[in-house]
């Protein structure tokens, strides 16, 4: 089966083609279809698995309408069973998977055969013999069925893995293999000297090899010991940037160069039980501040299975008697644990008073996770849980329980459920919010699920959820974007996501907006619209917009809930006003950028033979006709322009611009010769000349070679239009021509027969090598360096013109080019036939393996892989944080998180308190303080500096408006400034209140550095607003 790369693109790259095909083989059996059980059913479908069977036997209610994202209230009047008002609406997720449904009794006396033929059976909302049943059914077949059951009871979760006792997987990280450069420490004399002891790699520059002893790689292009070349050797680690490789004595004496790949191998998982594990479990832990956590929930939760085996029912909300009964029977199991903790009191009197109820949120994290394991059991590919994740939400309702057994009561509504545990006082905080989402692509589809169920922002209680996104839906959205359809292709994300989440929860008031936010729109999302809010949550994927969505909340005093995924790993930040740092506290180190001498000349991987094609296409299909468009419009004369050049003015680009006026095809045939010559300059007159300036042997001042690892030397490649790459760099590369100079062809110019009947006219100029030729390991990118204008090259410039105006070639579409935007995901329109056959024509010629067109995608295109698994549970993540924030928890409430589905690895910390910062004399600053200074028209900058020192009781030395330095005691002319109006330094705009102002402060002794403090906010009114 071919795979729909339009639709599963993003997932692609986390999973790969093998596994992808391996669910597009599988049939899943799912029961259950209350919250966790849709959960898990719209992540699996959404995957893309061949069949899935929705199981279930209950009826819908006003109950579930806060837990499943798809009943609606007319299900409910209707009577209908969940599993039939369920179907239909998952199976609208992918059209790709088979989704029926089945409301047959699954209980203790049902015949069990009908399970072979799923590949994957997964429970939810059963009980546990019925659990134990089904996985010895599952665990006796030949091959086992892999069976996952989970569960979500108030604040606790839990999932269970069996997979058979042998599990074979054959890519546990998901990483993929880099290639690494590496030196050997072991020459002739070294393995004379030390016969027994091993070889030594040392990775170049020291970078980090990322390997594990026992791991295997594999070398390539070692200089002299030739011998490893292509061998696989199991590595021991030394450090983290060498490693030892065995014996290497025999071997010739290692000369120079090499690198080595990382060899995935396979790794084989046992499972017991679920019988088996009830009393020895295999737990994740994740959250190390808990550690006898996860122990503890088990001991609770299957005190719960036995409450219910004994009482056929959850133990009632609030009802002390069914909490000390629940209390004595988790005593019990826990006695008859292998593997015990102590039991954690106060965690099983939560569980006993929100058993009936369910945190919708949690449900999300959890099924996203289950998700996952769902789709490594069908697909062996990612390390499986073993066996047992447990998940707990007590700091959710741990600052509730003084309350009344009354606020967790039920009131006959869809937030039962959810009342159960929160209690009716913030079930209505949470009706009142008034929240500010940025984005809504996966993540935020995913957190307006949740506020729907969580009934976030209801318009009865004057609260609202404003979303915006500038972007249009697109296919390849539909993969893990849940709330958008086929028939949403093109229409804009936020309305659509508005109209889809008001489906779910009619009440919720929802302003949907198309505007980026950014320092262009802070006519828009001003102070008095961030005033309004009670908090703000971005659902981003670039780092820049998250800094400055953070320093507008910070700013503003508002709090700001930040998560992110790539793949199958995740994060959550919480950032509180007055509690935590905040996301610009914190920089992740800069992504190293390649060299610009690499990329020109000296490529040696892959990566680096697509960031020149990328180039090649941003510089000749766009900076070029960009340039050459905006040239003309600022000089719309050309003959103005000639009389200009004539007299010896300099206009910026104009040199550039007339050459391209010169060249300028006006036909298709003349696109496809260009695309020749282009193939001649890139592939083989550049390697010509490399070679002629650097010939083979060349060597370096010390004597070693200069064409050595990690420099490849080029090989010039010889046209061939029967070569498949060839012919198809020059019919992109031709189709680009011809669209920035706005010239049209047919589809037969396209043929074969065509292009080389055209080529057959194209005469490839006698190639001449140069001696001037720079190409050295310092040269930087032409803009970076001024290059001065010959008066030869000027005089060809003038005359170009001169003969273009005569010839009568300047004419007005002929001053116009077509500027293209790189667009990766339409393949018709040539842009990736382009690079993709660009960067392997390259990659040849440096004997570097070509990539394919999919990994060339995701590196040219910047590819951020995705899957819905993975929003799914940082979605639910924040949302619980969000619960906490909105009924004002302290910070030992809090948690971040971060998460690697693939491993599986989840680790939730507490935030990064605020830090207080020692001005002198103990005046202390956050991030989260800003002074404030009130003046009038009047009001002068000395007038600003008396009033800070008598306000806060130090002495301002330094004032600055962002970039512009108002008085710095030192600069020559600023003591008058003392004298001048604030209004007259910083000129505000009519509609500005105030200004932030960074103040530095005297230092304690003379000669010290001057201190620096919180920014001052200067209104220039005395009431603070527009004067």
């Amino acid at each position: 089966m071919e795979i729909d790369d339009s639709l599963y693109s993003r997932q692609r790259y986390v999973l790969g083609d093998s596994a992808m095909h391996q669910m597009a083989q599988s049939s899943v059996f799912l029961s259950g279809m209350g919250g966790l059980g849709v959960e898990i059913a719209k992540n699996i479908v959404l995957a893309g698995v061949k069949a899935v069977t929705l199981h279930d036997t209950k009826q819908c209610e006003t109950w579930d309408l806060g837990s499943n994202f798809f009943i609606r209230k007319e299900d409910v009047l209707s009577q209908r069973r969940r599993v039939e008002a369920v179907c239909p609406r998952v199976a609208e997720l992918n059209p790709y998977v088979h989704v029926d449904m089945s409301s047959s009794a699954l209980d203790d006396n049902t015949d069990l055969g009908f399970l072979r033929r799923y590949q994957c059976v997964i429970l939810t909302e059963a009980r546990l013999s019925l659990q134990k049943r089904v996985n010895e059914f599952c665990h006796s077949q030949q091959p086992p069925i892999r069976f996952i059951s989970c569960d979500v009871y108030g604040i606790c979760a839990r999932v269970f893995c069996d997979f058979g006792e042998e599990f074979e997987v054959f890519d546990p990280t998901g990483e993929e293999p880099k290639e690494v450069f590496i030196q050997m420490n072991f020459g002739e004399l070294f393995c004379k000297l030390f016969q027994d002891n091993p070889g030594v790699v040392t990775c170049m520059d020291n970078q980090p090899h990322g390997l594990q002893t026992g791991q295997s790689v594999v070398f390539r292009e070692v200089g002299g010991m030739v011998e490893l070349n292509g061998t696989s050797r199991q590595v021991s680690v030394l450090s983290s940037h060498s490693f030892a490789i065995g014996d290497t004595s025999q071997l010739q004496p290692y000369t120079h160069g090499g690198f080595f790949v990382m060899v995935k191998t396979p790794k084989m998982y046992r499972f017991e039980t679920l019988e088996r594990q009830l009393c020895d479990p295999r737990v994740l832990t994740p959250d190390f501040s808990k550690p006898e956590a996860p122990l503890q929930i088990h001991a609770g939760m299957l005190a719960l299975d036995t409450f219910q085996e004994q009482h056929s029912r959850l133990p009632n909300t609030g009802c002390l008697q069914d909490a000390e009964v629940l209390l004595k029977l988790t005593e019990e199991v826990n006695a008859a644990l292998k593997s015990k903790a102590s039991v954690n009191t106060e965690l099983v009197r939560c569980l006993s008073r929100t058993a009936r109820g369910i945190l919708p949120p949690l449900a999300a994290a959890v099924g996203g996770l289950a998700s996952q394991e769902v789709l490594k059991a069908i697909t062996g590919k990612f390390a499986p849980l073993q066996q047992w994740f447990y998940l707990d939400a007590i700091e959710v309702v741990k600052p509730l329980q003084p309350l009344s057994a009354e606020e967790f009561s039920p009131r006959g509504d869809r937030y039962d459920g959810l009342r159960a545990c929160i209690g009716d006082s913030l079930c209505l905080q949470l009706h009142k919010l008034r929240v500010f989402m940025v984005g809504c692509g996966a993540i935020g589809c995913e957190m307006l699920k949740n506020f729907a169920l969580l009934g976030i922002g209801l318009a009865k209680s004057s609260g609202e959820v404003c979303i915006t996104d500038p972007d249009l839906i697109e296919k390849s959205n539909l993969n893990r974007q849940f709330l958008f359809r086929p028939h949403h292709i093109q229409k804009p994300k936020s309305t659509t996501a508005a109209e889809a989440t008001r489906d779910i929860n009619p009440d919720l008031q929802v302003e949907a907006h198309l505007n980026k936010v950014c320092p262009a729109t802070e006519n828009i999302y001003n102070d008095s619209f961030y005033s309004s809010l009670n908090l703000v949550v971005t659902a981003l994927d670039n780092v820049e917009a998250r800094r400055y969505v953070d320093s507008r909340c910070v700013s503003n005093q508002r709090p700001l809930l930040d998560s992110g995924t790539m793949g199958t790993k995740g994060h959550t930040e919480i950032i509180v006003p007055n509690l935590t740092e905040s996301y610009n506290s914190h920089r992740d180190p800069p992504e190293e950028e390649i060299p610009f001498c690499t990329l020109k000349s000296f490529p040696s991987v892959i990566e680096h033979t697509i960031q020149w094609a990328r180039d090649k296409f941003e510089s000749a299909f766009v900076h070029k006709p960009s340039m050459y468009s905006s040239f003309w419009q600022t000089h719309s004369s050309a003959e103005v322009v000639l009389q200009r050049m004539q007299a010896g003015e300099s206009l910026e680009g104009s040199f550039q611009v007339i050459k391209l006026l010169s060249r300028q095809p006006t036909q298709w045939d003349q696109c496809v010769a260009i695309a020749r010559l282009k193939f001649e300059k890139y592939f083989k007159r550049k390697a010509l000349q490399l070679l002629h300036s650097f010939p083979l042997d060349t060597r370096l001042k010390d004597g070693s070679l200069f064409w050595q690892s990690p420099k490849r030397p080029p090989t010039p490649l010889e046209f061939d239009l029967k070569d498949s790459l060839h012919f198809a760099f020059i019919v992109s590369t031709a189709r680009l021509f011809a669209g920035i100079y706005n010239i049209p062809y047919s589809e037969r110019d396209l043929s074969e027969e065509a292009i080389t009947r055209i080529l057959a006219d194209v005469k490839i100029p006698e190639y001449r090598p140069s001696e001037k030729v720079k190409t050295d390991e310092t040269a930087k990118k032409p803009d970076q360096i001024k290059m001065p204008l010959s008066s030869e090259e000027e005089r060809d410039a003038i005359a170009h013109l001169e003969q273009a105006i005569a010839t009568d070639r300047v004419t007005p579409e002929r001053l116009r080019m077509s500027p293209l935007q790189f667009e990766k995901d339409d393949d018709s329109n040539g842009h990736m036939d382009f690079v993709a056959s660009a960067s392997s024509l390259r990659a040849i010629m440096y004997s570097i393996e070509p990539a394919d067109r999919l990994k060339t995608k995701r590196i040219a295109g910047k590819i951020i892989p995705a899957i819905a698994t993975a929003t799914a549970a940082v979605a639910g993540l924040v949302a619980l944080e969000l619960i906490k924030v909105v009924g004002g928890f302290g910070f030992e409430s809090h948690k971040n998180c971060f998460f690697n589905l693939a491993i599986p690895v989840v680790v939730l910390t507490e935030p990064a308190a605020v830090k207080q910062t020692l001005i002198r004399n103990n005046i202390y600053y956050t991030i989260w303080d800003c002074w404030t200074v009130f003046g009038h028209e009047d009001f002068t900058l000395s007038d600003f500096m008396n009033a800070v020192r008598e306000k806060y009781g130090i002495e301002p030395t330094m004032v600055v408006h962002g970039v512009k330095m108002l008085y710095v005691p030192v600069m020559p002319g600023h003591s008058k400034r003392l004298k001048l109006t604030m209004h007259k330094l910083i000129k505000p705009s009519v509609d500005r209140r105030y200004v932030d102002l960074t103040v530095s402060f005297a230092p304690e002794a003379d000669g010290d550095e001057d201190l620096p403090g919180p920014p001052v906010r200067y209104y220039f009114s005395p009431d603070g607003e527009t004067p």
